[in-house]
């Protein structure tokens, strides 16, 4: 909410990952994954995971691409 109500010309980003995410579940690595907006993002089966090489990958592209300014996302497969 303090990013959101802050100064228009502050240019920032929050990537939230999927439910299995973390050293615990170090996922396979894919070079792809899914976007979704405020929701946790799930496969056909209800499964949410992402790598840690695949979440650092959207995080890149967020940066170089930057098509979520000011605003929150989630990854996954």
């Amino acid at each position: 909410d303090a990013l959101r109500s802050g100064p228009q010309e502050l240019d920032w980003f929050y990537v939230s990952p999927a439910a299995l995410f973390g050293s615990f579940a170090p996922g396979e690595t894919t070079g792809s994954y899914r976007l979704g907006g405020d929701e946790l993002v799930t496969d056909a089966e209800g499964n949410s995971e992402i790598s840690g090489t695949d979440f650092a990958l959207a995080f890149v592209d967020e940066i170089e691409q930057g098509k979520h300014r000011r605003q929150r996302f989630t990854v996954a497969h």
